[in-house]
C-alpha cells in the first residue's frame, strides 16, 4: 500500500503539458465562441428590411441628407 501511494505521489509531481493544454484549450474555445458571436451579430437582420427597420428610414447614422442622395431645390 505504501509503494502504490509513493508511485502516485511521484506522479503527481511529475510536470507536463496536462493543465497547460487544458487551460489553451479552454481559452481558445471560448475565444472562437466570443469572436464567432461578435462577427455574426452583424449579420443579424431585424425582421426584414434592414433600411425599413430602422427607426430613420434608412439613413446613415450620422450622416448629413445630403451625403444620402436627397437633391436640394
Amino acid at each position: 500500500m505504501t509503494d502504490a501511494v509513493t508511485l502516485l505521489a511521484a506522479a503527481s509531481d511529475q510536470q507536463g503539458p496536462g493543465n497547460v493544454l487544458r487551460i489553451v484549450l479552454l481559452v481558445s474555445i471560448l475565444g472562437a465562441g466570443g469572436l464567432a458571436w461578435l462577427l455574426l451579430r452583424g449579420y443579424r437582420s431585424n425582421g426584414g428590411d434592414a433600411a425599413a427597420a430602422e427607426p430613420d428610414g434608412g439613413a446613415s447614422r450620422g450622416a448629413s441628407p445630403d451625403a444620402e442622395g436627397a437633391v436640394k431645390d
